[in-house]
C-alpha cells in the first residue's frame, strides 16, 4: 500500500479536499492518512463533521494573538513529527495556508515527494494575497505533482520553469464540494435551515452576501468595506447577509459600523451546507474571498471582489467575477449597477464558470495512485 499523508488546517481547505480523501480512499493500493493542524479550529471541525472525516493525527496548533512566525514555527517541528511517525510515500496538501508551506517543507527536508492541489495560482503581488502568494511559490518551487485548476494557472507554473510533465490540469476541487454539498442538501434540507428566519424576514429583497476576512484589508480596507455595506443597506430593496469572521480585527470593526441596521444581518460563521445555502439565495456575493470566486459562478452568482488583485484571473476574464477593491464609493457603485441593469446582471450570472466540471478529484487520486 501508498501511504499519502494528506495536510491540512482551515475550513477552505478541508472542503476542497474532502473530495480528493474521498477518492483517495476508493483508489486500488492506497492509504490516506489524515493530519490537521487546525489552523481553523471551530470552522474546521464543521467540515470534517459533514463530510465524515476523521483526522488520524490532529495538532490543535492555534494560540490566542499566535504570531504568523510563532505559527510557522510550530507548524514546521510538529507536522515534522508526524510525518517521522507516519513516514509517508508521498504528502498531499492543498492551496496556500502556512499548513500548507510548512507541511510542503517538512516533507521536503525529508526527501518525501510532495503533491500540491489547486497549484498555480498567482496574482503577480508578494502582498495580495499576503502571505499567501508567497507560500504558494514556495510549495511550487519544489511540488512534484502540481495539480493546476485551470490552464491559466498551468501556464503560470510554466512561466515559472516548472517542468510542463508535472503539471495536470484538473479542474477545482470545490466544485466537487459544492456539488457534493447541494446534492446532499437536497436529500437532507433540514441540514441548511440556519438561514430559514432571515428568508422570511428578508422577504422580497435583493440579497447580497458578504465575506471579508483578508489580512491586507485590516485597517482602513475592512472600514472601507464596513462603510460601503451601511450605505447599500440604505436600499430599500437589498438585504445584507454577512457571516462575520471570527478574528477579532474584522470583527471589531463591523460590528462597530453595522450594528443595528434593519438591512444588514451580521451573523456568526455558516457551517459548510448553510454557506452553500447562501451562495444559492444571494443575487450578488461581495467577497474578499478565493474560495467564493470559485463557487459562486458555480451557481449563477456575479461576484465582486474587494481585492485589488486577484490569483484567480480566470474568472474575471470569464466575466463571472469583477475586481472593485476596497473603495467605498466604487463599491457601492459596481453593486447598484448590478443591481439596477438588468442586462450587465446577466451577463455576469450567465458567464462560463472556468473552475471545472466536479470530476477533479477523481482526476488527482488517478495520478497520485499511478506515480
Amino acid at each position: 500500500m501508498k501511504t499519502i499523508l494528506v495536510v491540512f488546517g482551515t475550513r477552505p481547505e478541508a472542503i476542497k479536499l474532502f473530495p480528493v480523501i474521498n477518492a483517495l480512499r476508493e483508489a486500488d493500493g492506497i492509504r490516506p492518512v489524515v493530519c490537521v493542524s487546525a489552523q481553523h479550529r471551530g470552522l474546521l471541525d464543521q467540515v470534517l463533521a459533514i463530510a465524515g472525516i476523521v483526522p488520524d493525527f490532529d495538532l490543535d496548533i492555534m494560540t490566542p494573538g499566535q504570531t504568523l512566525d510563532a505559527l510557522t514555527a510550530s507548524l514546521l517541528v510538529e507536522l515534522g513529527k508526524v510525518m517521522d511517525d507516519v513516514k509517508p510515500d508521498r504528502v498531499l496538501v492543498q492551496g496556500d495556508t502556512a499548513t500548507v508551506m510548512c507541511g510542503a517543507l517538512a516533507a521536503y527536508y525529508r526527501k518525501i515527494p510532495v503533491d500540491h492541489v489547486e497549484a498555480g495560482l498567482r496574482s503577480g503581488n508578494i502582498y495580495q494575497p499576503w502571505p499567501e502568494e508567497v507560500n504558494r511559490k514556495v510549495v511550487g518551487s519544489f511540488a512534484v505533482l502540481h495539480f493546476a485548476p485551470t490552464e491559466t494557472a498551468a501556464n503560470a507554473l510554466k512561466a515559472e520553469n516548472v517542468d510542463p510533465a508535472a503539471i495536470h490540469v484538473t479542474g477545482n476541487t470545490v466544485i466537487d464540494a459544492l456539488h457534493w454539498v447541494t446534492d446532499r442538501i437536497e436529500r437532507e434540507p433540514e441540514l441548511a435551515d440556519a438561514l430559514d428566519d432571515l428568508k422570511t424576514r428578508f422577504s422580497g429583497k435583493r440579497i447580497i452576501g458578504v465575506t471579508s476576512h483578508r489580512r491586507e484589508n485590516f485597517g482602513g480596507g475592512l472600514e472601507a468595506i464596513a462603510e460601503a455595506i451601511r450605505r447599500l443597506a440604505a436600499r430599500d430593496d437589498v438585504a445584507l447577509i454577512f457571516p462575520v469572521h471570527p478574528n477579532p480585527n474584522v470583527r471589531a470593526v463591523m460590528e462597530e459600523a453595522l450594528s443595528g441596521l434593519e438591512n444588514v444581518a451580521m451573523i456568526p460563521p455558516l457551517d459548510y451546507p448553510n454557506f452553500a445555502h447562501l451562495l444559492s439565495l444571494a443575487d450578488i456575493m461581495l467577497t474578499d474571498s478565493g474560495g467564493v470566486q470559485e463557487e459562486a459562478p458555480a451557481l449563477g452568482k456575479p461576484v465582486l471582489v474587494m481585492r485589488d488583485t486577484t490569483e484567480r484571473p480566470e474568472g474575471v476574464a470569464a466575466g463571472t467575477a469583477r475586481l472593485v477593491g476596497t473603495d467605498a464609493d466604487t463599491i457601492v457603485a459596481e453593486v447598484e449597477h448590478l443591481l439596477d441593469d438588468s442586462d450587465a446582471y446577466e451577463a455576469m450570472a450567465r458567464a462560463h464558470n472556468p473552475f471545472g466540471d466536479g470530476n477533479a478529484a477523481e482526476r488527482i487520486a488517478r495520478l497520485i495512485a499511478a506515480a
